[in-house]
């Protein structure tokens, strides 16, 4: 899509873009322009003392954030990874657990996304394009919060949780959650898969009724087709 002319009209914006179909007006109450993030190394200095930064921007760092120049860590949005004040401070007790002696170790692999929209949208791990690209092999579960009693209690029915797990191992790959409390419900997915569990391992966790988590049980046993209330 490229977009072209945005102007303020009394009603709100206008924009104008082209797509497949050709030259399109979109016109709305409010407009909300997302451009990204960088990060924010520029005239840092880091040539002059010798700092290794890629061809994106980011401080180059081991598994452990060391940079390029002894003694000189990195953590947070100027190195790889996402972009979230949640992996940034991990990394930032890391470093001192490091610097202290400790094993102090991130796994990128299992921090947690949040958009804070309404309904909310939470996940951790791999998702099914990146599986499908992998080619791995794996096996779905997904269930409605539509089914659960406390969202229908709460009048908060939108989305669902789906669980990614492994064809053949059973172990969790991915957790996707839409909904009102998706960013409180993924912590749960996050400890599954920092444990290697299986989608078995949730589906036989007893989970409290009636309560949202009810559908992160329910979907884990719809990996294997066992679900209950659906």
């Amino acid at each position: 899509m490229k977009i072209g002319a945005i102007s303020k009209t009394k009603r709100g914006v206008t924009v104008e873009f082209e797509d497949k179909d050709g030259k399109q007006t979109l016109e709305c109450n409010k407009l909300v322009v997302s451009v990204g993030r960088v990060p924010n190394t520029r005239n840092l200095g880091a040539e002059s003392v010798g700092l290794k930064i890629d061809e994106r921007g980011l401080i180059e760092v081991d598994e452990h954030c060391r940079t390029s120049l002894p003694n000189v860590y990195a953590v947070g949005d100027v190195v790889r990874g996402p972009m979230l004040a949640h992996k940034g401070m991990d990394e930032g007790v890391m470093v001192a657990e490091r610097i202290a002696g400790q094993a102090g170790y991130v796994n990128l692999d299992t921090i947690p996304w949040v958009i804070y929209t309404a309904p909310e949208i939470a996940w951790v791990g791999k998702a099914e394009q990146q599986l499908k690209g992998e080619g791995v092999a794996y096996r779905v579960g997904q269930v409605l919060f539509s089914h659960n009693g406390r969202a229908m209690g709460q009048d908060e029915t939108a989305g669902f949780v789906k669980i990614l797990a492994d064809a053949k191992t059973d172990r969790v790959l991915g957790v996707h959650i839409i909904g009102s409390h998706a960013s409180e419900m993924i912590a749960e997915a996050v400890m599954a898969m920092e444990f290697c569990a299986s989608a078995e391992d949730i589906a036989r966790i007893c989970h409290a009724h009636p309560s949202l988590s009810e559908v992160t049980h329910e979907a884990a046993l719809a990996v294997d087709k066992r679900a209950l209330h659906m």
